[in-house]
């Protein structure tokens, strides 16, 4: 009988290691559309995980929440984010627009745009966001540009890369 009560430890030990071990990624969606001559980018960053990090790097109680988010996020949530996406076109650096966010569920989906973008040939980007909080963050990166598609997944040590559209 003493052998089954190792057993059960050792068959749930595992599962206990597998479920406390949380995953870091944001997804950003980033689409060239000509007609607007603009570059429109939606970052998805989870909700908790992106609170923790502006809590701790601008040291203040902030909350974000859809019903009850606290008055100064969406300041923190855009010198944050201008600070850690960098984005070049064509061999430019872009300006960044941060134009506001929304709640969806879990996630906060944080919009941003480049204006006055005629040809979109080449786009550098580099996303270190929750980079300086988790180690194991990686930045799924996804760019649309006429019909093709393209990826990256940027991680710490390798927050940066080249896409061409030629």
């Amino acid at each position: 009988m003493k052998h089954l009560k190792y057993l059960w430890l050792i068959l749930l030990l595992p599962l206990l290691a597998f479920t406390a071990h949380k995953f870091y990624v944001s997804i950003t969606k980033i689409e060239y559309a000509p007609q607007e001559e603009a570059v429109q980018i939606i970052t998805k960053i989870f909700v908790d995980d992106f609170q923790h990090l502006l809590q701790k790097r601008y040291d203040v109680a902030l909350v974000l929440d859809e019903k009850d988010e606290s008055k100064l996020a969406d300041g923190y949530i855009e010198k944050y984010l201008l600070q850690k996406i960098k984005i070049e076109i064509n061999g430019e650096v872009a300006h960044l627009n941060y134009l506001g966010k929304e709640y969806d569920k879990d996630l906060l989906l944080c919009y941003i745009e480049i204006e006055g973008v005629k040809t979109l040939n080449s786009i550098y980007i580099e996303n270190k966001v929750l980079m300086d909080m988790y180690d194991e963050q990686q930045n799924i990166i996804h760019v649309k540009v006429q019909g093709k598609r393209r990826s990256l997944i940027l991680e710490r040590g390798n927050a940066n890369g080249m896409l061409k559209f030629n």
